[in-house]
C-alpha cells in the first residue's frame, strides 16, 4: 500500500513509540516509572464529573451536537476569558469549539497554509507545529529558545526574506518543554512582528492555570490592545481542570482565522458530546474551580521541588519553572539527551522524555514530567539516582 507523499516522510510519533518500547519491558516484568507523558495524574473536579453524569441520563442529549460547540461551551469560554483575563470575545464569531487543541493546532495550518509558504516553530517547541507544517507542504523556519533568552524566540534574527513568507509565527507560553512563562514585553514584540510582516500569531496556552509559583499570573496574549486583530489562541481543559482524555479545547480571537478554522473542521469532524461540553462549561465558570486549582497546583509545586532537590545527585540543573508541567533538566556533559533517556529507560525502568525530541535546541536536555503520582516520582529519583551513580 503506497502512502501519500505528504505524510511518507513521517515517522511515528515519539510517545507512541516509547509507548511501545514500554509496554515490552512490562512484559517481561519491569515495573516503568513514567515521568515522560504530560497528561495530570489526579481525575477532574468531582463536579464536572457529576455534570457528566446527570446530564448524560437525559434522553435528549444523544443527538449531534453543533459544529464547533454548542452555544452554552462556547459562552463559557467567553466567560472565563472575561473573568480570568479581562477580554471580551463574541462567542459565535470568536470563540470555536475544539476536540482538544491539538486537533485545532492541526487544523490551523492546513487551513491557512499552503505549499512553499514559511511557518515559524519555536525549538525545542510541541512536535505537532512540525508535523502540521509538514503534511501541509509548508517550509519551516526553525526559532532557537535559547536559555539565556529567557526561552522566548529572537525575532530579530529572522531573515527579512523569510518573514515576509511566513503565514503563521508559534507560540507556547507557559512554554512546553521549558517551563518559562512570557512577559508582557515579549508577547508585544511578537505583536509587532506580526503586523509588520503580515504574520498570524497562533499562541498556545493550555498551560496558563498551571501556575508553579503563587504569584506567577501567566498571560493570555488576548489581553494586549490589538491583539484580535493578528492573533489566535488556543486553549485546553485538559491541563486545566484535568480533563485530558476528554479531548475539550477552543480557539479564540482573530475572527478571520477562526472563521477558516471552522470551514475546515467542518469538512473534517462533527463536535462534542453535548453532556461532555456542559461539563466543560462548569470546568470553566464554576465559581469552586479556584480552589481545586489551588490544592493541585500545589501538588504539582511539590513534585517540582522534590525533582529539583534531587538534580544536583544527577550532576544535572534547570532553571525554576514557574508554570506547566514539566522539568526542562540539563544533562552532564558529554550526554546526548536519547543515549540518556534510553539507557534510564532499560537499565533503571525510568522513562522521561530527551530533549532532542522536541527540536534540534532540545539537546543536551531532558524534560521531566509533573504529571506523575508524588511517591512514584519519589521512588523514580531515587532509582534515577542509583543508576547515575553506577554510570559515573
Amino acid at each position: 500500500m503506497r502512502r501519500a507523499q505528504r505524510i511518507a516522510h513521517l515517522r511515528p510519533y515519539f510517545f507512541a513509540q516509547v509507548g511501545a518500547r514500554i509496554r515490552e519491558l512490562q512484559a517481561q516484568g519491569v515495573r516503568v516509572l513514567r515521568m515522560d507523558i504530560g497528561a495530570p495524574d489526579g481525575p477532574p473536579p468531582p463536579f464536572v464529573i457529576e455534570t457528566l453524569i446527570r446530564r448524560a441520563q437525559e434522553p435528549n442529549v444523544h443527538a449531534y451536537s453543533p459544529y464547533g460547540g454548542i452555544p452554552e461551551y462556547r459562552e463559557a469560554w467567553a466567560q472565563y476569558y472575561r473573568q480570568r483575563f479581562g477580554v471580551h470575545l463574541d462567542p459565535q464569531r470568536e470563540v470555536l469549539g475544539l476536540i482538544g487543541s491539538k486537533e485545532g493546532i492541526f487544523h490551523l495550518t492546513q487551513a491557512l497554509v499552503d505549499p512553499g509558504d514559511v511557518v515559524l516553530i519555536p525549538d525545542p517547541g510541541y512536535l505537532t507545529y512540525t508535523g502540521a507544517a509538514r503534511i501541509a507542504g509548508a517550509e519551516i523556519y526553525f526559532l532557537p529558545l535559547k536559555e539565556e533568552h529567557d526561552f522566548f524566540p529572537d525575532l530579530d534574527a529572522i531573515p527579512e526574506e523569510v518573514a515576509r513568507r511566513a503565514r503563521i509565527l508559534w507560540l507556547n507560553y507557559p512554554n512546553n518543554p521549558t517551563g518559562a512563562a512570557a512577559t508582557r514585553e515579549q508577547l508585544q514584540r511578537a505583536l509587532e512582528f506580526a503586523r509588520r510582516y503580515d504574520v498570524l500569531v497562533a499562541h498556545d496556552a493550555p498551560y496558563v492555570d498551571v501556575t508553579l509559583e503563587p504569584d506567577v499570573r501567566p498571560l493570555s496574549i488576548l489581553e494586549l490592545p490589538g491583539s484580535r486583530e493578528v492573533a489566535v489562541e488556543f486553549n485546553s481543559l485538559s491541563k486545566r481542570a484535568n480533563m485530558a482524555g476528554w479531548r475539550l479545547g477552543a480557539a479564540l480571537g482573530n475572527e478571520a482565522a477562526i472563521q477558516a478554522l471552522h470551514t475546515y473542521k467542518s469538512q473534517v469532524d462533527s463536535s462534542h458530546f453535548r453532556p461532555m461540553m456542559e461539563a466543560g462549561a462548569v470546568a470553566l465558570t464554576d465559581p469552586r474551580m479556584e480552589a481545586w486549582l489551588e490544592q493541585r497546583n500545589a501538588v504539582y509545586r511539590q513534585r517540582r521541588d522534590l525533582i529539583l532537590a534531587h538534580l544536583p545527585q544527577l550532576n544535572m540543573t534547570a532553571r525554576l519553572p514557574v508554570a506547566g508541567m514539566y522539568v526542562w533538566a540539563r544533562l552532564p556533559q558529554g550526554w546526548d539527551s536519547m543515549t540518556y533517556a534510553r539507557r534510564l529507560l532499560e537499565e533503571a525502568g525510568v522513562s522521561i522524555t530527551p530533549g532532542v525530541v522536541f527540536g534540534p535546541h532540545g539537546e543536551g536536555y531532558v524534560r521531566i514530567s509533573l504529571g506523575t503520582a508524588t511517591e512514584i516520582v519519589e521512588e523514580a529519583l531515587n532509582r534515577m539516582v542509583q543508576w547515575w551513580r553506577s554510570c559515573v
